[in-house]
Parts: C-alpha cells; sequence; structure tokens
C-alpha cells in the first residue's frame, strides 16, 4: 500500500495526533460524572499517568485506542499494511510499555480497567462493565 501523503506532511499529521482528551475519553468521562462518579485526569504522580483516576475508590482507568495499543481481534485494532517493518514493533512496545504501566499501578495498591476505543460504541455494555469495575 502506498501513502498518499509525501512524508513530511504524513509527519505533520501524526504529531497532531493528541494523546489527552481523545473522543473516547471524553465519552468515558462523560459517562462516569453522568453515574456520579467524580475523578481527576492525567495523574502525573502515579505511574502511566492514567487518563482517569479515581482516588476515593482506589481505581485507575486507562482509555486506549484500539490501533494505537494493538487491541487484539478488533477491526480498528488491525496492523498497518504499510510500513509493517516500523508499525509491528512500534505496536508491540506501546502493548508493552502498557502491561509495565498497569502491573507498577497494582503494585502502587490501585485497580486497573483499560476501556478500548471500539467498547465506547456500545455504551451501555461499557457502563455497565464500569459499574461492575468501580463496585468491586
Amino acid at each position: 500500500m502506498v501513502d498518499r501523503l509525501t512524508p513530511e506532511a504524513r509527519s505533520r499529521l501524526m504529531a497532531a495526533v493528541g494523546g489527552k482528551d481523545t473522543a473516547p475519553e471524553l465519552a468515558v468521562r462523560r459517562m462516569l460524572h453522568a453515574m456520579g462518579y467524580r475523578f481527576r485526569l492525567h495523574r502525573r504522580d502515579l505511574p502511566g499517568t492514567p487518563d482517569i483516576v479515581l482516588p476515593r475508590h482506589g481505581k485507575a482507568i486507562f482509555v486506549h485506542g484500539c490501533f494505537w495499543h494493538g487491541h487484539e481481534g478488533c477491526r480498528l485494532g488491525r496492523p498497518s499494511k504499510s510500513r509493517v517493518e516500523y508499525w509491528g514493533p512500534k505496536i508491540a512496545a506501546n502493548r508493552a510499555r502498557d502491561a509495565r504501566k498497569a502491573a507498577a499501578l497494582r503494585r502502587a495498591g490501585w485497580s486497573v480497567a483499560t476501556v478500548w476505543e471500539c467498547e465506547t460504541r456500545q455504551m451501555n455494555k461499557l457502563a455497565a462493565r464500569l459499574r461492575r469495575f468501580l463496585a468491586a
């Protein structure tokens, strides 16, 4: 597959992709707020800087984009067909980093959940899963 953008244009486009306040993250935040939960965002003093932290409950939530974090078996998480030699190791490194961050939080006494981008398309199921996680 050939990239339609020049390397410079692709670099600008990829540099503009943000890691905070993504649409899936905002959807999860709106849902938690509507459920009555109050939380903190992007706590840099915690391992991995979780996207959403509920200190009173000892819970941390990461909201992952399916492509960027290599969501197995997900249509949105399919590996790129272009530049496989770049994207394969990149996504694998992201997954390994995610596992290290979650493990460090658990060692520090936090309960950790990961919400995938594709899960925000079925909000009722996601709400039920988050209720179970937060009640545990």
